[in-house]
């Protein structure tokens, strides 16, 4: 085994700890580039669950009144119309900023028609002429009304309150007085949180003190005058809140409560705001008052302070998962994901699993944003629990490859390669045709010559290499030429082509021929080779046939061996066994050669009766293949041999000796013609009776 299978489960280990390592850092240090991942990937999901997950219930008698463009620029208005409304007038007087009397007016047009308290996202500061006017309605409804401050931040900590006429100091302990600041996250700077409560100390960034003074925001104010002060959250620091649907609080025009008919139409002669908490602020894209929240990028600001308000109202808070439990699930994440790819050992499993998983993470993690407000931290714990098991299954890919490729090279040395190949990659296929189906296929069967007398006289060692350095040159020429080995019978050789994966019977047999003669070159060189050591050179016999086989798994309860079985491949032997009979190196059977006509030079032999069988067959030899140097001249004269061959079966003999004699003058020592010349000459001296057909029977195998 592998080294790195002996060491598996470590490694797998290892894996896991680095990926859930990594992101332990990220906890610690979000600020790092690629640490910031997970954290980052974690604010996206949090935001998705605020926009599609339960929203804050927008109370109904919430009203915002937004100074838009169409209160900016008033529509135009009739005389009439402007004359009977102190307001339009002081709308249409001048542009803004207007006469502070209109918002005093304002006040009493509310209050009158029943409103239950005005909020003002606005900071007035500047002196107004207006101003005596609104201190007066500002006193009148004191338990009423709240207006802003805000505390800038650029150069210092600098208070901007509502102008002393307005508001007697110190104005930010007045409990008319809220601060509107929203502080963003410092990552995205979108606005996530609110403070309903800070100190001096807390802005200037000093330590908590007795003598600190707690200054309360816009939205606390309100909800105290509305009664519910206990529904403000007292402790100092942000409060993630649960956002309400996107469309709860759009604005309505500031000018239409001036405006009569819209008055009467739209309001109901004020019948609309009784009981109503009204925020009156900027809404129109010339006030730059929007901020950026995992709603919207442009929420005016005067919606998130009544977003604060429903929050506190329905105590809709979202809580971070605590650091213990962060670090306790992001642990479990890895460990799940080593034990799963350790123990499953099975991939596609393992990949359901782990989807199977996070799926049921996500779903865990949006009923408790639905049910409980915790941000049960994800992104992390997903990316642990992924990145952990997707890379330890990229090692257990590795690792199969690599003991698939130690596989193949160990069965290539005792089964053919394509044999190994179809094994591997298509088993299911493979073991399927192993129950046995017919294919047609083609045989070759090749046996040394001289070697049992060899194997008589030979050094043992020496005999052993020699034998295996014929074998290893000559299967490697089959797998080359796409065989697969069958098996080895001693010193004889059984390949087969078609049986594991077939290019057609044409290709398949070419393929064979081609091998065939591979062979004869290999052990040529061979001989050439062992001579020149001073070893003795070897023959060898080589039989093709083709035709319909039974490919299995043949054997016993205790060995089985996948192999051909049929008549094709017992006569495919008995043509390799006739090679001696008739002095040729390659024997071939009728079917087979009508395959490879046209690749491969073909000369007649016989026709032959082998036992078993009834029909006799011809047999032939190869010469050569048409793409390889061959003789031409013996090519020109064989065809004189055919003729004579021709003319012997026809029992012309007189005519037979005369082509035999013709083709010996210039090739004495050719074994064939010289052996068709004898029996010629013996049929012209005593013919054959009439049913000879120059048909030779072999009895023996």
């Amino acid at each position: 085994m592998h080294w790195l299978g002996r060491y598996r489960l470590l490694i797998l280990a290892l894996i896991c700890v680095f990926w859930t390592a990594l992101i332990f850092l990220g906890h610690f240090y979000p600020a790092t580039p690629f640490l910031s991942i997970p954290w980052s990937g974690e604010q996206s999901f949090e935001d998705l669950l605020r926009r599609e997950g339960r929203k804050t219930a927008a109370p109904p008698d919430f009203v915002f009144l937004g100074i838009d463009q169409s209160t900016l620029q008033l529509p135009p208005l009739t005389a009439e119309e402007t004359a009977g409304s102190r307001g339009l007038q002081l709308l249409s007087e001048r542009p803004w900023p207007w006469s502070r009397e209109v918002y005093a007016l304002l006040l009493d047009r509310l209050f009158s028609a029943g409103a239950r308290l005005v909020m003002f996202d606005l900071i007035f500061n500047p002196p107004n002429d207006g101003d005596p006017a609104f201190h007066a309605a500002l006193d009148r409804y004191h338990d009423k009304v709240v207006v802003g401050a805000n505390f800038d931040m650029g150069h210092g900590v600098q208070a901007v309150t509502p102008n002393d006429v307005l508001i007697e100091p110190p104005q930010l302990l007045d409990d008319r007085v809220g601060f509107v600041n929203f502080w963003p996250d410092t990552i995205d700077e979108k606005v996530r949180s609110t403070f309903y409560l800070v100190t001096n100390r807390q802005l200037a960034g000093l330590p908590p003190h007795p003598s600190q003074e707690i200054y309360e925001s816009l939205s606390a104010r309100a909800l105290t005058k509305m009664g519910h002060a206990n529904d403000v959250p007292r402790n100092l620091g942000g409060h993630m809140i649960r956002f309400t649907a996107l469309d709860a609080f759009e604005p309505r025009p500031f000018y239409e409560v001036f405006d009569p008919k819209f008055w009467h139409a739209n309001y109901g002669d004020g019948a609309f705001f009784k009981d109503k908490i009204v925020m009156v602020g900027p809404s129109a894209q010339i006030w730059h008052d929007f901020q950026d929240t995992p709603m919207s990028p442009s929420t005016p600001g005067p919606v998130l302070h009544l977003e604060a308000m429903a929050a506190a109202l329905g105590h809709e808070f979202l809580w971070p998962t605590p650091s213990t439990v962060y670090l306790a699930l992001v642990g479990a994440a890895g460990l799940i994901a080593w034990s799963l790819v350790a123990f499953l050992r099975r991939p596609l499993l393992c990949i359901g699993a782990l989807i199977l998983i996070a799926a049921t993470y996500l779903g865990i993690a949006r009923l408790f944003y639905d049910t409980t407000g915790l941000l049960l931290v994800t992104v992390p714990v997903l990316s642990a629990l992924l990145l952990s098991g997707s890379f330890s299954l990229g090692f257990e890919y590795y690792l199969e490859r690599l003991e698939k490729l130690r596989t193949r090279r160990t069965l290539e040395r005792y089964v053919s390669k394509n044999l190994v190949r179809e094994i591997l990659e298509n088993p299911d296929s493979y073991y399927s045709t192993l129950k046995g189906v017919r294919v047609p296929v083609t045989i070759l069967f090749s046996d040394l010559i001289g070697f049992t007398t060899l194997s008589e006289k030979a050094d043992p060692e020496a005999l052993v290499a020699q034998l295996n350095e014929h074998l290893s040159r000559m299967t490697s020429v089959i797998f080359g030429n796409g065989g697969t080995l069958d098996k080895f019978i001693g010193d004889a050789i059984m390949a087969v082509w078609g049986n594991v994966r077939s290019l057609g019977m044409a290709q398949d047999a070419k393929h064979c021929a081609r091998a065939a003669l591979a062979m004869r070159r290999e052990l040529r060189q061979l001989n050439d080779k062992w001579r020149g050591e001073g070893r003795m050179g070897l023959g060898m016999g080589v039989g093709i046939n083709q035709g319909e086989v039974i490919v299995g798994n043949i054997g016993s309860q205790e060995r089985m061996d996948p192999t051909v079985i049929g008549d094709a491949v017992n006569i495919a032997s008995r043509l390799e066994g006739l090679t001696r009979t008739y002095g040729v190196d390659i024997l071939v059977g009728t079917s087979a050669a009508e395959l490879v006509r046209d690749e491969v030079y073909l000369r007649s032999v016989a026709r032959v009766q082998v036992k078993g069988k009834i029909k006799p067959a011809d047999v032939f030899t190869f010469v050569g293949a048409r793409d390889e140097q061959v003789d031409q001249e013996f090519l020109k004269w064989l065809e004189t041999y055919e003729e004579g061959l021709e003319k012997f079966r026809a029992r012309d003999f007189t005519e037979a000796k005369i082509l035999f004699s013709r083709f010996l003058e210039f090739y004495p020592d050719d074994r064939l013609a010289k052996m068709y010349l004898e029996r010629t000459l013996g049929y012209e001296q005593a013919p054959p009776d009439e049913a000879w057909e120059a048909v030779e029977v072999f009895e023996k195998k």
